[in-house]
């Protein structure tokens, strides 16, 4: 179970207010105790995707991952602009806003560099 604080929520919601849907989604995130899996579950329901087991969030932060993972997203995410990370992921229409606030918190808690090393192996 991934987890965050409330004051995590509210940082997000702070610089993240004039987004209405990733505010509907910390309103789900904080409903849940701050389980982001749990949240997620639910978020996904609500757009009609199918979500059939308990570690969903990780397989479809992962469908992000070329997303999230590109040199100026990621840059973003770790210099904290919000802002920025949320129009990139929109823009590339990835992730669907609901469940961007969702996967951005869990790739914070998973790690940045550990979530896109799979990305940096060559062959």
């Amino acid at each position: 179970m991934t987890t965050v604080t409330t004051e995590e929520i509210a940082q997000f919601r702070t610089e993240l207010a004039a987004y209405p849907k990733i505010l509907k989604s910390l309103d789900a995130i904080e409903d849940c105790e701050g389980d982001l899996e749990d949240a997620a579950l639910g978020l996904a329901i609500e757009i009609g995707q199918l979500p059939d087991r308990s570690d969903w969030l990780d397989g479809f932060a992962k469908r992000c991952r070329p997303a999230i993972c590109q040199k100026d997203v990621k840059e973003n995410l770790l210099n904290g602009k919000l802002v920025a990370v949320v129009e990139s992921l929109i823009q590339s229409r990835v992730c669907p806003q609901l469940l961007i606030a969702p996967v951005i918190m869990y790739v914070m808690k998973q790690g940045l560099d550990a979530f896109c090393e799979p990305l940096s192996f060559k062959l």
